[in-house]
């Protein structure tokens, strides 16, 4: 059975950083991406970021890039997302997703949540003003 199991959320000042767990259990990450998404009160799911399991190539969303970095530790089966110079508008619950890559029709975009098959019970990332 495929579970994912976040961790590390909490609560942090303003310019602190986190680190955020991703636990996969029941697969292995080969032909797999593993997305992060958050949700903030009122507000629609966004993708964060995304690592694709065969040649490790990575996305991140706008308004974190060059804040946090995703990394993947493979023989863990453990993904994990830094955040650093964290903001109060980034004050969500911080999901893990996963998806079976040759699943996707081609041009689906790494941020469509919809296509994700898998996903945790999430983590909640409180960052203080």
């Amino acid at each position: 059975e495929v579970q994912l199991m976040e961790s590390g959320g909490g609560l942090v000042q303003a310019g602190g950083s986190l680190r955020l767990s991703c636990a996969a259990s029941g697969f292995t990450f080969d032909n797999y991406a593993i997305g992060w998404f958050r949700q903030a009160p009122g507000k629609e799911r966004e993708g964060v970021s995304c690592i694709r399991g065969g040649d490790g190539s990575t996305d991140y969303a706008d308004s974190v890039k060059d804040r946090f970095t995703i990394h993947s530790h493979n023989a863990r089966n453990t993904v994990y997302l830094q955040m650093n110079r964290l903001k109060p508008e980034d004050t969500a619950v911080y999901f893990c997703a996963a998806v079976y890559l040759p699943s996707l029709p081609y041009g689906t975009p790494w941020y469509e949540s919809d296509a994700y098959y898998y996903w945790g019970q999430g983590t909640q990332v409180t960052v203080s003003s």
